[in-house]
């Protein structure tokens, strides 16, 4: 199955253009398959996609988190660290409290473009 990519650019989408001429010309490293596999990896537990969709338009602590999600705040910390060892979120400390968000725009992308997919006929 071959993937046509057109060239014309989308008006609301800035594909950065070295990542463009990668993709339709070369086939990535091993070591680059093997992290985009370890990111899909993290992405395949319900849990974590849960709790990356509550921190789509917001930043929360794990209290606010395991309360909205009715899970114990380990549970909740022990999927943050893995979320946040893959880089999808970040974290940032103000006093004694840690509050989480998305680490970028393209985490939530990614997420929005496989609801996008799942939901064509």
């Amino acid at each position: 199955m071959s993937v046509e990519i057109i060239d014309e650019q989308c008006s609301t989408c800035k594909y950065n253009p070295r990542i463009l001429e990668k993709i339709k010309n070369e086939l990535p490293d091993e070591k680059m398959t093997a992290s985009i596999s370890d990111v899909f990896k993290v992405f395949a537990d319900n849990t974590r996609i849960r709790i990356l969709w509550t921190l789509f338009d917001k930043e929360m602590c794990v209290y606010d988190i395991s309360e909205k999600l009715g899970m114990t705040q380990s549970a909740i910390s022990h999927q943050l660290r893995t979320l946040k060892q893959a880089r999808l979120v970040k974290a940032r400390r103000d006093g004694k409290n840690t509050f989480y968000s998305l680490d970028d725009e393209h985490v939530k992308r990614i997420i929005e473009q496989v609801l996008i997919h799942l939901e064509e006929e």
